[in-house]
């Protein structure tokens, strides 16, 4: 096909392991001649039906009163000492849930029900600190307040004061959180047991934007993450104010929250009052309530499933099961990724959905060629590598000899299977981990995350190809004006990662800023996946240069792993032995036990030309003094350690007449026999079926 033609010639230049002749053929004529199935960390097929009961959340309905209620600080009359009496007002803004906005009357009682109960408790910080180092830090924040009221500015560094060490960490946690809900115009800091309290920066540069008392109500909030809850800024009709209130909350505190605007009614006035609401981002995306049955005492629910697709990208099938279920992308969790082209069975969990509400949409998701079954109740998320392997089941059709080679067609065939059985393959990451684009490729967004290119990074992910279809339309429309709300437009709706990129772009603009809160409205799977691809291209380089320097020999220099039970790349460095001069000349390992670096923070480099290689290459592409972290996006990139050979197991395989398959190869003439591969084995995880098929067959596939 045309636009396979960019990626084929990428990898054309692999080097292979074997030296047999190989043969011609084709996979993936349709997505049952290439099944995937996950097998897990117990060495079971995913696809195989688990006898467990279905858990039943009706089984276990709790009553309202039945949860526990945290202990509430009387905050609403505080006031700050030392003679001055200044009285801290407060009108409390943030609802349960998905309230409505309560009236003017209405929120002034729940304050005084909030203070009546508040009354009862005793003052945590009283509790923990001696009356001098109490009234000290009255004295303290009263101090900064004054400063900033008179808008005096503090002159070097921000003054400090210390409570002392606090050896007993849950009183440490409960004194940060008293000194910060008391005071929410201050920070507390940790230091070896000892608690620091500074001025919040923060709270002042929010001050300029909004009145002093939103502010600290703000800060309030946000310090108490209540659940479900909800904090409002006072009606505004400034739309330029409201979107500089947007940008701040949201560069500050992105990653903990959202923000909304929203018009409300004032029943006097008849006229639109436009608010501007903030609220916890794990529940910015739900559709409606749950029901209270999946709110057991604020414990998070996890429910486990084997996901069955069929000619589905994963992200895709994600982003359809999130918007069924009312929940977000990043709540979803698996222990790899699959292939498109393919049937493909894979263990997912999801976060905050009951196994009832899962089995719910069944019917609905089998029209995008999905199923999910095994469905159970778990104690905790899937995470990456979580995994032993994958079991493969792979028809390859219309088997021919290479070009100008006499032999026998099955011999050949059974030369090359067994001949990669016994030696191996050279373990590339194979072309699925990079993308099938012309122009754009995986690892180049990853690098430019690396070198914190943002804004590089967003157009080269919405890079068209030379296609003329809605999805390459509405991208060459964005990178010729940069319009996100016009693009979004334009996108379709199953391209869930682009229009979510694009719904941010539109919020927070296309600048550095907005292009980091961009990436934030992607998982963190995908976000590291980008950076992981670039690792990874480095790698199959790597090992290429390696295979071409010393062959099949292991030198002086090179890295060995000296466990032979290790069978992923989470290799420790404990177990990386960098072999010597006089063990180099003894033949003592084989090509087998060597590894390659994948690049990261926590690695050594081989002792030989191929160290120097890795700093040529890091040299050449602007990472010489990269830490592999980008703070912005929370990545951290430690590295690891990759086995430069891989071996199928379990492997079997069968000739066959196409016939006996019911399937006829197009152009097939009668009296012509075609004959078709059925080939079968297992691969560790991270470990690529179509790498191993092109060691075999010598041939792109």
């Amino acid at each position: 096909m045309e636009e396979d033609t960019d990626y084929r010639i990428r990898f054309s230049s692999l080097c292979f392991f074997n030296d047999h002749v190989g043969f011609h053929g084709t996979i993936k004529s349709s997505p049952s001649d290439f099944i995937v199935i996950e097998i897990d960390e117990q060495g079971q097929l995913v696809n195989k039906t688990i006898d467990e009961p279905i858990f039943k959340i009706s089984e276990i309905q709790l009553e309202p009163n039945n949860f526990p209620k945290k202990p509430k600080l009387d905050l609403q009359n505080l006031s700050l000492e030392d003679g001055r009496n200044q009285e801290v007002h407060t009108l409390i803004k943030y609802t349960d849930g998905d309230q409505n906005h309560q009236s003017g009357s209405e929120k002034e009682d729940t304050i005084v029900d909030g203070t009546s109960k508040c009354e009862e408790k005793a003052d945590v910080l009283s509790s923990f600190l001696d009356e001098k180092t109490h009234e000290l830090l009255n004295n303290f924040a009263c101090d900064v307040r004054e400063k900033w009221l008179s808008k005096t500015e503090l002159i070097g560094l921000p003054p400090e004061f210390s409570i002392g060490r606090i050896l007993d960490k849950n009183q440490r946690a409960s004194l940060h959180s008293a000194i910060r809900q008391k005071f929410p115009f201050l920070i507390t800091v940790g230091k070896n047991s000892e608690i620091v309290v500074k001025p919040n920066l923060e709270y002042k540069e929010l001050c300029h934007l909004v009145s002093e008392e939103e502010a600290f109500d703000f800060f309030k909030y946000l310090d108490a993450k209540k659940e479900n809850s909800k904090f409002t800024f006072k009606p505004d009709t400034n739309k330029d104010h409201r979107k500089a209130v947007h940008h701040f909350v949201n560069k500050k505190f992105g990653n903990l929250v959202e923000t909304k605007s929203f018009s409300e009614m004032n029943c006097s006035a008849g006229n639109p009052n436009v608010v501007v609401t903030v609220r916890f981002r794990e529940k910015a995306h739900k559709r409606g309530k749950r029901p209270l049955s999946e709110c057991q005492e604020g414990k998070v629910i996890y429910t486990a499933f084997t996901l069955r697709k069929e000619n589905l990208e994963m992200f895709e099938a994600i982003g359809f099961l999130a918007i069924k279920l009312g929940v977000i992308p990043s709540d979803f969790s698996y222990a790899g990724l699959k292939d498109k082209k393919a049937i493909t069975y894979q263990a997912m969990v999801v976060r905050k959905v009951t196994p009832e509400r899962l089995k719910n949409i069944e019917k609905e998701i089998e029209k995008k060629r999905m199923n999910v079954f095994n469905i159970r109740s778990v104690d905790d998320s899937l995470r990456l590598g979580q995994l032993k392997g994958n079991h493969f089941d792979i028809v390859i059709r219309n088997l021919k000899k290479q070009i100008n080679d006499s032999a026998n067609l099955r011999e050949r065939i059974m030369e090359a299977i067994e001949n990669v059985k016994k030696k191996g393959f050279v373990n590339y990451y194979g072309p699925q981990r990079f993308g099938k684009g012309r122009k754009v490729h995986t690892d180049q967004i990853g690098l430019a995350l690396l070198k914190n290119e943002m804004m590089k990074a967003i157009k080269l992910f919405l890079t068209p190809e030379d296609l003329d279809d809605p999805v390459n339309r509405a991208k060459k429309y964005f990178l010729q004006t940069e319009d996100a709300k016009g693009t979004l437009s334009l996108m379709p709706e199953f391209k869930v990662r682009e229009r979510a990129l694009l719904e941010a772009l539109h919020r927070f603009g296309m600048t550095k800023e907005g292009c980091i809160q961009a990436w934030f409205s992607l998982p963190h799977s995908m976000r590291i996946f980008y950076v992981h691809a670039y690792t990874s291209k480095i790698w199959n380089e790597a090992v290429s240069y390696r295979l071409e320097t010393y062959g099949a020999r292991v030198v002086q220099g090179d890295l060995v792993c000296l466990d032979e039970d290790i069978d992923d790349e989470n290799f420790p460095n404990s177990k990386i032995h960098l072999v010597t001069e006089e063990e180099g000349s003894a033949n003592m390992y084989a090509i087998h036990q060597v590894v390659l670096p994948i690049l990261g923070y926590n690695i050594q480099y081989p002792k030989n030309k191929v160290g120097q290689w890795y700093h040529d290459i890091l040299s050449r592409d602007g990472l010489q003094t990269c830490r592999f972290k980008v703070p912005t996006l929370k990545l951290n990139v430690p590295g690891c350690y990759r086995q430069i050979l891989k071996h199928p197991r379990n492997l079997s395989y069968q000739l066959m007449e196409d016939h006996d398959i019911d399937v006829k190869t197009k152009g097939s003439h009668i009296g012509e026999t075609a004959l078709s591969l059925l080939i079968s084995f297992d691969l560790d995880a991270s470990c690529y079926a179509t790498v191993c098929l092109k060691e075999i067959m010598k041939h792109d596939v």
